[in-house]
């Protein structure tokens, strides 16, 4: 994945990653891995996420772990016309959404975006251009 990260002053970062993704407990579950940057170097973001589909909900409850950076999450998921949208709270207190848009068979874009109070608009932290490979 090439991965931008924007900061608060209007710049951005850019950087390469990895994904895994895969069934988990005996297909009940979904779990990705997201490594930054891409191996062999050493690791900025080292974390897993758990996504557990509820019908009850008609969502998934998604639990997101980075140990490196002591960061965590946790949120709903749920289909948005083409998209999947993720929506919850991260381990500073502040209001998260994640967006998978324009997915196909071998690639999405990740949109990672959050808010510090009910008042302030969503503000792009991170976007994930993922491809799949063959490595």
């Amino acid at each position: 994945m090439d991965t931008i990260r924007h900061l608060g002053d209007g710049t951005t970062l850019g950087s390469t990653g990895e994904i895994h993704f895969g069934w988990v407990l005996e297909g009940r579950a979904i779990q990705d891995i997201w490594i930054r940057p891409r191996r062999p170097a050493p690791s900025i973001m080292y974390g897993t996420t758990l996504r557990i589909f509820d019908p009850g909900i008609g969502g998934w409850h998604i639990i997101r772990s980075d140990p490196l950076n002591q960061d965590y999450s946790r949120q709903i998921g749920r289909a948005e016309g083409k998209d999947i949208v993720q929506i919850g709270d991260d381990s500073r207190g502040l209001k998260t959404r994640w967006r998978f848009t324009e997915i196909t068979a071998d690639s999405f874009h990740w949109i990672g975006e959050e808010i510090s109070s009910e008042s302030d608009p969503w503000q792009i932290t991170y976007e994930h251009f993922a491809r799949r490979t063959n490595s």
